[in-house]
């Protein structure tokens, strides 16, 4: 017997399948970035990091829905970003927090 299985009736399944791996990949980018916010250190849970971008022109956002990328696209991506909390992340882009020279002169992780 053949598989006679269509694209509409995996659906929901290709769907979980997506959502894991971005999942995955932001526990991964969380560790390689050092697993806290580079401004004040929180790392209670991991929905609230953020990766800001502060350095080379951004590529794509890591957390996009629907793609998946390689892991080495996703470093070259996470090595112009710094890891910070939710806060400190709207306070960066209000111009309210200014990241520490030392993160601005170097490339953090």
């Amino acid at each position: 017997m053949t598989d006679k299985r269509k694209y509409a009736d995996r659906r929901e399944e290709l769907i979980k399948a997506v959502a894991k791996r971005r999942r995955k990949v932001k526990t991964l980018a969380i560790e390689y970035k050092g697993g806290k916010c580079q401004v004040c250190g929180y790392n209670k849970y991991q929905g609230a990091l953020d990766l800001h971008h502060i350095a080379g022109k951004k590529e794509f956002g890591i957390g996009d829905k629907g793609y998946t990328r390689s892991w080495e696209k996703v470093k070259a991506e996470l090595d112009k970003c710094i890891l910070v909390c939710a806060n400190c992340h709207r306070e960066l882009e209000a111009g309210i927090t200014q990241l520490p020279k030392v993160i601005l002169g170097c490339k953090t992780r």
